[in-house]
């Protein structure tokens, strides 16, 4: 009796290894964020690729099983356009003297096929938080994770009114396009990784 037990403890303690090692940490390497939009004279955009993050990941075999955590922030003074007046403008709705970055932390993660994911997070921006649901396209690429999505939000999702420029002659439109493609990067040490010793 005690030798069944014996084997079925550590045939327990081998799968809940597996599963503590499959799990690996992963940092934010390159990134690209986009926030576009309209106004009554022309389309405009704002771009910036100085994202910071984390990410705790469940890989197997080479393939993501499941996004535990994800945490992105971007310095809002970091997206630009080909305008200074208007980041001006950009800088004020933010409130950038006060909430100096944007946010995103993931609250849960779906898996629809090996490319696909569905994701649930907040999004914090000019210090309002607001739930969003995200369709990403994950791949892999040498160890590393590619992920590349989208939302649609307005101005007042968080609590910004629609800016204006030149006394009011200009006025944005109230919806935003915001387009991520982030690039996780395995971070994880040599001491928690699944070994043959």
């Amino acid at each position: 009796m005690g030798t069944i037990k014996s084997i079925l403890l550590a045939i327990i303690f081998t799968i809940l290894s597996l599963q503590v090692n499959a799990q690996r940490n992963y940092g934010l390497e390159k990134s690209t964020f986009e926030v576009s939009g309209t106004s009554n004279v022309h389309d405009w955009v704002m771009k910036s690729t100085e994202g910071t993050g984390t990410a705790n990941l469940t890989v197997i075999d080479s393939k993501l099983t499941h996004i535990n955590n994800l945490t992105i922030t971007v310095l809002a003074e970091s997206l630009k356009s080909n305008k200074t007046s208007m980041d001006n403008v950009a800088y004020e709705t933010l409130d950038t003297k006060t909430y100096k970055n944007i946010t995103y932390v993931l609250k849960s993660a779906k898996k629809v096929n090996e490319t696909t994911w569905n994701l649930t997070g907040t999004y914090t921006i000019a210090g309002t938080s607001k739930e969003y649901k995200t369709q990403v396209n994950i791949t892999a690429d040498s160890g590393n994770f590619i992920l590349m999505g989208s939302n649609q939000m307005t101005f007042a999702d968080f609590g910004m009114s629609t800016p204006t420029a030149a006394l009011g002659v200009v006025r944005a439109g109230k919806d935003l396009t915001l387009i991520f493609n982030i690039i996780l990067n395995d971070t994880v040490s040599d001491s928690i990784r699944l070994t043959s010793n």
